[in-house]
């Protein structure tokens, strides 16, 4: 009814921006200045949707020509003021961006984003940040909130193909991608994460491949080539490690085993698998504290049957441990049969009896003394069944009789050797001695 009236558009403007439709906004304040340069609502309300748009630099410019008209006006003072403060907020969140100081750029847009709030381009910085933080359910919730309002965003379908990328979700993430790429064919960073993706499902895939086919050099090489794809890529990573880890266990490189399983829990320190994994190399190379730790962290996690056997398990192996070890006293396997048993004392027994040093040094002497006490020991367990099932369990042997304190080896050696005058050793020689039984 009346299409010159400049304070009509500047009216539906006002509307539109309460309704947070700045865009269509936009459009009417322009109208409305063009229908009159010097109506200072117009320009005010044009660089208020400029600035809530995210184009901080037009807004100046509008607040500046409002200023210009009235330059009193505390409304244009205060928005120019907050204008220039976007502005800084952009530079500073580049440059950031740049140093990789994400939680910096986070701050800096959701600084940015109480002038703006209608900007996407900020919403997807802050998002893409917050996926690199591993900050995923925000970072998807922002780029979904972008999406439901503009479903052809490349940018936020970029973002939500990113945080799915980094959750170890490739096929999805791919879809995303190319969605992203189908709307922005020169979208840079979607086609380079498209590319990684593919990659990485492509290397890990052949990997267990090798591995489930016993190839284990080769799995070797293919998770290794994975790693190098994308370091950014915390958990796919975190399960690459663990999976090279498990190869190098099967190799009996346990000590790289345990370097592997450890990258991972750096990587995710939430991944079971991987303490499981360190924990059984743990086992193996016998560093039982290290592996009662792994199982408790374990266990405090996921309370199982399996998993409190497994750190009961870890338990009896340290307390086990802590004791002599009778077995590498004897210099036998865990699994000697009797005859290697009396075998393997007889030989060790011979080699430290206190007579057959009695020309050394009182050190010397001493040293003997202990190991031969030590034989005797080891052989009074390990040669009786009963105690050697309460040694091989666990359990105290300190119970039941069998304390070792005022053990006397000596009666072990004259009980095996057949009794006094059975058994005798005499100089051949300067320092050497043999042995004859009477």
């Amino acid at each position: 009814m009346c299409p010159k009236n400049a304070s009509y558009y500047g009216n539906r403007a006002a509307t539109l921006m309460m309704l947070g439709r700045f865009r269509e906004a936009l459009g009417d304040a322009q109208q409305s200045v063009r229908l009159d340069d010097s109506f200072v609502r117009g320009h005010l309300r044009e660089g208020k949707c400029h600035l809530s748009l995210g184009n901080a630099m037009a807004a100046c410019r509008s607040f500046q020509r409002a200023l210009e008209l009235d330059h009193k006006n505390a409304q244009a003072q205060q928005e120019f003021k907050n204008a220039n403060a976007v502005m800084e907020y952009e530079k500073i969140a580049e440059t950031d961006f740049e140093k990789r100081d994400f939680r910096k750029v986070v701050f800096c847009m959701d600084r940015a984003l109480e002038f703006a709030p209608a900007c996407h381009r900020f919403k997807i910085l802050k998002a893409e940040c917050l996926a690199m933080l591993g900050r995923y359910p925000e970072a998807q919730s922002v780029a979904s909130d972008i999406l439901r309002m503009d479903s052809t965003n490349a940018d936020a379908l970029y973002v939500r193909g990113l945080c799915l990328y980094y959750e170890d979700c490739i096929e999805k993430a791919v879809q995303f991608f190319v969605q992203a790429l189908r709307m922005a064919p020169d979208h840079e960073k979607a086609c380079i994460a498209c590319r990684n993706a593919k990659a990485l499902k492509a290397k890990k895939e052949d990997g267990n491949k090798a591995f489930k086919e016993g190839n284990y050099k080769l799995a070797y090489e293919l998770y290794t080539e994975a790693l190098g794809i994308d370091p950014n890529n915390i958990k796919t990573n975190a399960k690459l490690y663990c999976n090279r880890g498990t190869v190098n266990s099967k190799l009996r490189k346990l000590d790289d085993a345990i370097e592997d399983c450890t990258n991972a829990v750096k990587l995710d320190d939430t991944y079971i698998k991987a303490y499981l994994r360190r924990a059984q190399c743990y086992m193996d190379t016998e560093q039982y504290e290290e592996a009662v730790r792994d199982y408790e962290k374990v266990y405090q996690t996921e309370k199982t049957k399996e998993h409190k056997q497994l750190l009961k398990n870890a338990q009896l192996e340290l307390k086990k441990s802590k004791r002599k070890d009778y077995y590498k006293i004897l210099g036998v396997d865990k699994n000697a049969s009797e005859d290697e048993i009396k075998k393997a004392y007889r030989k060790r027994a011979l080699m430290h009896h206190p007579d057959r040093h009695s020309g050394a040094s009182a050190e010397v002497q001493k040293e003997e003394e202990k190991k031969f006490k030590e034989v005797g020991e080891a052989f009074t367990i390990l040669s009786d069944p009963k105690k050697k099932t309460r040694y091989d369990s666990g359990q105290d042997l300190d119970e039941e009789g069998m304390n070792m304190g005022d053990f006397d080896p000596n009666n072990i050696f004259k009980a095996f050797f057949g009794g006094p005058g059975g058994f005798s050793f005499e100089a051949s020689g300067p320092g050497n001695f043999f042995f004859q039984f009477g």
